[in-house]
């Protein structure tokens, strides 16, 4: 029988997924498989659960299967992942999340199959590390936090990589001033408007955004700040709202499905996280030609260059924030401004696509034996091709 290496054939790709929530790493997933050449990688993925983020994946192409994804993996997502690589002769296998990791590891020990697993937090989790050390596993980490956490705790650089989260800037670019938001909320469509973007959980600070806009309402008069997200504290904040009597100045706008409709409509946007990694949201907001004020958590200072393309201040210090705020928003000269230095920023550190080819460049170096490239050497070992 032929032996076909994988230079000559497209990557069989595994893509475990351990969530089935369309947040941050749904979407890079998402963005990731939709981008990667598809004369070059064909998908296969396994989800936890039917829904929204698994008919995504059936529309760009992927080959999609449903199994348990659990801390300690199942015995039926052991024995479906291990089928799935013999009949569609899987390459590598590429984990998110903990509980896909542990699963990969398995798969990957079982199968004599290379794995990565890509970190989305800002640090790597005792989980994902005793997968690395027992099954041999390689890492990938979004945030240069993760990185040097991972070194710390002993991740050789033969297995480690740092590519960071990116975004199409032809999505997500400077577009003229829209009204959508100022029609959906009932304000004039010259009202300046300041913007959260993300979930409503404690993580990610929407009480802060809202004790941000009651500080700065009272010297920025005119101006209106909204939430855009979905979330467990939708109620409790919308309370608080009502309790400050400031329902005609903050206002809560849900989910919505089209987020490229919302950057037209700010002026700046403002993340309130008291944990993030690489957060999505902050990058598309620079390429759309926005400043940001943020808290400087995770990797968010490698993505906002300080007095060039925002301001951050401390997780929870709503009157540094706020004070940030007032200052941009009475400084339309500044504002504009850092919002061209955010777009060229974004353009040149965090395009998709230079992201998604040195995702391709690592899944297929994996295939051949090693991750190589500046910041990696070539691992011992080579895995036979198949056929």
């Amino acid at each position: 029988m032929k032996i076909i290496s994988t230079a000559e054939r497209p990557v069989n790709l595994l893509e475990i997924i351990g969530a089935s929530i369309v947040g941050g790493m749904e979407t890079y997933v998402l963005r990731l498989l939709e981008r990667l050449p598809q004369d070059s990688f064909r998908v296969t993925c396994l989800c936890v659960a039917e829904g929204k983020l698994a008919s995504q994946l059936r529309s760009i192409g992927c080959s999609v299967h449903i199994t348990p994804i659990t801390d300690e993996p199942d015995w039926q997502a052991v024995l479906l992942g291990s089928s799935l690589i013999r009949t569609d002769a899987i390459d590598v296998i590429h984990a998110h999340l903990p509980n896909a990791h542990s699963l990969a590891g398995i798969l990957s020990r079982l199968t004599d199959t290379p794995a990565v697993s890509t970190i989305h937090g800002r640090y790597v989790s005792m989980r994902d590390f005793e997968v690395h050390k027992l099954m041999n596993t390689h890492i990938n980490v979004v945030a240069k936090t993760a990185y040097f956490h991972a070194l710390t705790l002993g991740v050789p650089s033969t297995k480690l990589r740092f590519i960071p989260n990116g975004i199409d800037t032809k999505i997500f670019q400077p577009a003229p001033k829209s009204n959508y938001l100022h029609s959906l909320i009932k304000i004039p469509p010259e009202t300046p408007l300041v913007g959260f973007i993300g979930r409503l959980s404690p993580e990610k600070g929407p009480g802060v955004f809202v004790q941000v806009a009651r500080i700065a309402q009272r010297k920025l008069k005119n101006c209106h700040f909204v939430l855009v997200g979905e979330g467990p504290m939708r109620r409790e904040l919308q309370k608080e709202i009502d309790e400050y009597g400031l329902t005609d100045h903050i206002h809560i706008v849900g989910l919505q499905r089209d987020i490229t409709k919302i950057y037209p409509c700010l002026d700046l946007v403002v993340s309130t996280s008291y944990s993030e990694a690489m957060p999505l949201v902050i990058v598309e907001a620079m390429a759309s030609g926005l400043p940001v004020v943020a808290t400087n958590v995770g990797g968010v200072v490698d993505i906002v260059e300080v007095g060039g393309t925002g301001l951050l201040k401390g997780p929870g210090d709503t009157e540094g924030l706020a004070n940030d705020v007032i200052t941009l928003m009475t400084d339309n000269s500044t504002r504009i401004q850092m919002g061209a230095a955010a777009r060229k920023r974004a353009e040149e550190k965090f395009d998709l696509s230079d992201i998604v080819a040195q995702t391709a460049q690592l899944l297929r170096s994996l295939t051949q034996g090693g991750i190589k490239g500046s910041d990696a050497d070539t691992t011992k070992g080579y895995r036979k091709a198949r056929s």
